[in-house]
């Protein structure tokens, strides 16, 4: 049987948001993100990092920094004891016209045929009006988090009526009550 899964956004949610990261030395952890996903751990359900990363697309770095700056985001979490199921990424510019970069969906297709994920019992976690809008066109729910980029979309994201958490952590423990069908709050 398909299983949930938590869909979380790498720059400026899992890490602080640098503009075009492509130096792992460069990686630190966002604020509260290692609570946050210790949390969705603790959920047994698949943790999935989707991240458009068009520094490739524009030929500022090569996809191998890209997956350089992957592999050490997934050593930090994993020194804490946090294995992400799988790792998703979109390499093209905006105006490439793919499939994967979201808002669209292309990358949660994949991840569902990988880990058998039922998508509309899914949640997207990010700091980007596209990361709630992926949430949307995958019929999941998403998670604005005033991390990143956050703070620009908030406005946006209240008007809508989608959820606001201050970081990951605020979002993890909003999620698992999503997913425990409690009655979450005024952020549901």
């Amino acid at each position: 049987m398909s299983t949930p899964a938590v869909f979380i956004d790498r720059d400026g949610t899992l890490i602080i948001e640098r503009e075009y990261l492509s130096d792992p030395s460069l990686v630190k952890l966002e604020r509260n993100a290692l609570s946050g996903v210790s949390l969705l751990a603790a959920l047994k359900i698949p943790l999935v990092v989707v991240t458009n990363q068009s520094g490739i697309g524009r030929g500022y770095f090569k996809r191998a920094d890209a997956e350089a700056v992957n592999r050490r985001v997934a050593e930090l979490y994993r020194i804490k004891g946090v294995e992400f199921g799988g790792w998703y990424v979109c390499p093209h510019s905006p105006n490439d016209g793919c499939d994967c970069r979201k808002p669209k969906i292309g990358m949660a297709q994949v991840a569902k045929g990988d880990l058998d994920i039922d998508l509309a019992r899914s949640v997207v976690i990010g700091d980007n009006r596209s990361d709630v809008e992926f949430a949307v066109n995958m019929g999941g729910r998403g998670v604005l988090v005033l991390t990143g980029h956050g703070k620009k979309h908030e406005d946006w994201a209240l008007s809508a009526g989608y959820a606001v958490c201050a970081d990951l952590f605020e979002a993890a423990k909003l999620v698992a009550c999503w997913l425990s069908d409690a009655r979450c709050g005024l952020r549901e």
